[in-house]
């Protein structure tokens, strides 16, 4: 359930061509949301420097065309930016292929055209995959080389670390193609069925943050991939219902405490030869969690986690023989967070990041695996390493050491000890992309809750260089008309009922007259590895805008459980998911019933995938008095999820009945209040569908009286703007209907035939 993305922006902003007047209006509407041009501004994505450092590119979406991004460049050194590569020229619109769709799924891509890219080491060329196919952008004119043409996709491509070669996997095999000109030749063959090659399995995808399945090494010799067999993981028969008929996919799903697929690891030389099996360990049952590569080729990094992720091993291997020795461990009687803070250094020695002091924070380790120091230090968690400068012996991170609703940039001596130094400033959130040799410049990309992403190239002593995207939001801004009538965002802390210091978010309507009750609306996620409440330009602004446009107050807290507080406040979930997180939104909820400006009569709550999951056992908790409540593609029971997210945090269904019995929606039926909207994806092959069909089954055999939103051919996000349209216009009519604040507008009939067409 990785929902970094998804949890914070239940929505996407795609493109349905906006009626003239919409602009003009005051009033954000949903079918003003859903429009082009995006809301938001013109806004940097997938930033990449150069492996020189004087270009930036990034990806951008056409004004009028907000699912087509295109790659753009920008000179660090001045000049204005130019298009790269237009996609819509080379987006045929064909389609893409099962095993991509569910790639992209894993990964939260929604966009179509240039949705990921990556430059050639010498910088003179940028692999581009569009529609299933690949090409080559030349930089310094533009021009583009179609490298395939067949009728499969051509997924997870990469350029080789020298430029030799281009790497992709087709039909569950892994390809080369000489960057130079030549044939392609296939490096495995017998992937078909149920066996692929260098693609990472749905738990990896899904749940472990590693969406490769193959890794070159740094000087083109060798690349090491993965074999996946998923023989014997269960058949989850699905129907994917679509709007034009019911295909019945019979989709290999591991549930929690069934078997995973298989999984082993090999690496073969470029030039040729056998492959040779790396020793991952006796134990078959394990997770391939993380490889990387030494600097000099010479040895394979590999992190092996358990099965009950518990135990983490970082294993040398001999890429050569295949033997593996354990270079060191990590172990927690709750569980491993894995993280990317391994960084392979030139002289053999790696810097390495861990939860063992209860936060995370960064370690300097010899080649031998013996410690040399630790890095940072103090009672708040490093969030990720954001480059490395070996030259000056420094490392760059991003963190909230004062204030867990802001992020910023620092940087650190790995040498020597040293208080880090923090290179952002202001108020807000920020994230950083460095250059992959130095430290002269990063790009920063800053945000607020009322300034859209602003991304621009900063001077190492946080002097801004030059804007890429300003996105100021000035006339002629998409959200300029609607700037002045914003709602107002409030941020604070109560304790919650273990002590726990929570953070809340409170936003109320534009015009607001504390003498008036308003009512109120709670959205929620409360699952672990996801934090909604920031001082950023993220999707609960957008919705708290449609809420606050139809006169609620809008009300969001981090429960126990929820992300960026360190081991203890995570931990507390542990083998008790829909416990800990119900008790401290319910104390949020009765804080915010406190307000003399709500009506404690009319609060309902809202959230999708575990946001979901949190609507529907606050719905269902003794006395919780919630009027409404729309729960979206909500796993209903924990014995129906996958087991890498599942076993994580709350073991087998096996070794921790009463906790599974404790989590399920299903067992407290008995004390339901208020009215309840499902919605879900009918194709969803994450949530899968029938979470949903027993809680709706278990509602009819009590006489239980609810409404559905169900939409065909979706999966675990609502992806077409026409459908998101609909679905936020839904929310309106029921919380009009169950709380008594204004419905959604009159529609517009030209956004959503647009769309349609």
């Amino acid at each position: 359930m990785r929902f970094p993305a998804a949890a914070v922006a239940a929505f996407t902003l795609l493109a349905v061509p906006a009626a003239p007047s919409l602009a003009q209006d005051r009033r954000l509407t949903p079918e003003r949301m859903f429009a082009a041009p995006d809301i938001s501004g013109p806004t940097a994505r997938g930033v990449a420097f150069s492996p020189d450092g004087r270009l930036v590119t990034y990806l951008r979406a056409k004004p009028d065309d907000q699912t087509t991004l295109a790659l753009w460049a920008v000179d660090a050194s001045g000049g204005e930016p130019r298009r790269l590569v237009d996609a819509a020229a080379l987006d045929s619109g064909e389609p893409l292929s099962e095993a991509e769709t569910a790639r992209r799924e894993r990964m939260r891509i929604s966009d179509r055209g240039i949705v990921q890219y990556q430059w050639d080491s010498q910088g003179r060329q940028i692999l581009v995959p569009v529609s299933g196919d690949l090409y080559l952008a030349q930089v310094a004119d533009g021009s583009v080389r179609r490298l395939t043409r067949t009728p499969g996709d051509e997924i997870d491509a990469k350029v080789s670390p020298r430029g030799g070669f281009v790497s992709f996997v087709r039909d569950q095999n892994l390809y080369l193609v000489p960057t130079a000109g030549g044939a392609e030749r296939a490096i495995t063959t017998e992937g078909r069925d149920l066996v692929s090659y260098a693609t990472a399995e749905f738990i990896a995808q899904e749940e472990l943050d590693r969406d490769t399945g193959y890794w070159w090494s740094p000087n083109d010799a060798r690349i090491a991939y993965a074999r996946v067999d998923e023989t014997p993981v269960d058949v989850v028969p699905r129907f994917e219902i679509g709007p034009d008929g019911v295909a019945v996919s019979n989709q290999r799903y591991p549930r929690a405490g069934r078997p995973n697929a298989v999984v082993q690891l090999f690496v073969q030389a470029v030039a040729g030869g056998a492959p040779v099996r790396v020793d991952l360990g006796a134990n078959a049952d394990i997770y391939l969690a993380r490889v990387d590569w030494s600097k000099d080729g010479r040895a394979l990094y590999v992190q092996r986690l358990s099965r009950d992720q518990k135990r983490l091993d970082l294993l040398a291997v001999d890429p050569a023989t295949g033997r593996s020795r354990v270079l060191l461990s990590e172990t927690s009687p709750h569980w491993i967070n894995l993280n990317h803070g391994f960084k392979p250094l030139t002289d053999g020695s790696f810097l390495w990041m861990s939860e063992r002091s209860g936060f995370a924070h960064l370690y300097h380790y010899g080649a031998d695996g013996r410690l040399i120091r630790r890095i940072t230090t103090g009672d708040w968690p490093v969030r990720s390493i954001a480059g490395v400068d070996e030259a000056g012996r420094r490392l760059f991170f991003l963190a909230s050491p004062d204030d867990p609703t802001q992020q910023h940039l620092h940087e650190v001596s790995y040498a020597a000890p040293a208080a880090p130094r923090r290179l952002t400033q202001g108020e807000g959130y920020w994230n950083a992309t460095m250059p992959r040799a130095g430290a002269a410049a990063f790009v920063g990309s800053y945000s607020t809750p009322t300034q859209p992403p602003s991304t621009a190239l900063y001077a190492m002593d946080g002097r801004r260089l030059r804007w890429i995207e300003e996105n100021r939001v000035a006339p002629g801004h998409p959200y300029h008309p609607y700037a002045a009538t914003a709602p107002n965002h409030q941020f604070g802390t109560i304790r919650g009922p273990s002590g726990a210091t929570l953070h809340y978010q409170l936003i109320t309507p534009a015009g607001f007259d504390p003498r008036r009750r308003y009512p109120a609306i709670v959205y929620t996620y409360g699952g672990p590895h996801v934090q909604t409440v920031t001082r950023s330009w993220n999707g609960a602004v957008f919705r708290s805008r449609l809420y606050s446009e139809a006169g609620y107050v809008v009300f969001l807290i981090d429960n126990r459980g929820s992300w960026n507080r360190g081991v203890a406040f995570e931990a507390a979930l542990d083998r008790r998911m829909g416990v800990p997180e119900v008790e401290d939104q319910m104390a949020g909820v009765a804080w915010l019933r406190q307000r003399p400006f709500v009506d404690p009569q009319r609060v309902g709550v809202t959230g999708w995938s575990y946001g979901g999951y949190m609507t529907l056992l606050m719905m269902t908790a003794p006395d919780n008095g919630l009027a409404a409540g729309a729960a979206g593609a909500a796993p209903t029971d924990w014995r129906f999820y996958d087991t890498g997210y599942t076993e994580r945090y709350m073991g087998t269904p096996q070794a921790n009945l009463a906790g599974y019995d404790a989590g399920s929606t299903l067992s407290r039926l008995d004390n339901l209040t208020g009215r309840i909207l499902l919605l879900h994806g009918m194709a969803d092959d994450n949530v899968t569908f029938d979470n949903a069909t027993r809680f709706m089954s278990a509602l009819q055999q009590r006489g239980v009286v609810f409404d559905t939103a169900v939409y065909p051919g979706q999966r675990h996000g609502v992806r077409p703007p026409a459908l998101q349209l609909h679905q936020w216009r839904t929310y309106l009519d029921f919380f009009a209907r169950t709380l008594g604040g204004e419905g959604p507008p009159s529609p517009a009939t030209s956004p959503v035939r647009s769309a349609a067409r």
